[in-house]
């Protein structure tokens, strides 16, 4: 008899946690880690693509700049080629600039040698890895008409 009265004050001075209040414990701050997880991945993908947009539009910006004082180019398209800056925010970047007449001042076919009116539209991509990220486009003007 005397084991049946040790049992009953054991189990009756039992202060601690359950099994079952552990597991739910234990679930809702599971829950809260996946939530907080996925909001910092989703910060971190938003970050990254402002800091590649805000690369690739500085990039479109000094190519224009670059083409707009390079002399003009009485051509139906022309091609232009400048350096991408050197440095780690450049790695994979590459700019492709083309320069195309606004008006022709005939039947409206480029290249049939007659030249345009002065007034050229300037088309700058910025790819990443082969990607497009921002095209720019502005417009050049022959100085001295």
């Amino acid at each position: 008899m005397q084991p049946f009265r040790v049992l009953r004050t054991f189990n009756c001075r039992e202060s601690g946690f359950t099994l079952i209040e552990a597991v739910v414990a234990l679930a809702i701050v599971g829950t809260i880690a996946v939530t907080f997880l996925g909001a910092l991945v989703t910060t971190s993908k938003a970050a990254f693509t402002a800091d590649e947009m805000a690369t690739a539009e500085s990039l479109a910006q000094s190519q224009m700049e670059y083409v707009k004082n390079a002399n003009y180019a009485d051509l139906s398209v022309t091609q232009y080629s400048s350096p991408v800056p050197r440095g780690k925010d450049y790695i994979n970047y590459s700019a492709a600039i083309a320069a195309e007449p606004l008006h022709d001042l005939d039947d409206g076919i480029p290249g049939n040698g007659i030249p345009d009116n002065g007034i050229q539209k300037i088309t700058v991509t910025v790819t990443r890895s082969g990607e497009r990220v921002i095209t720019l486009e502005g417009y050049k003007v022959e100085r001295g008409l």
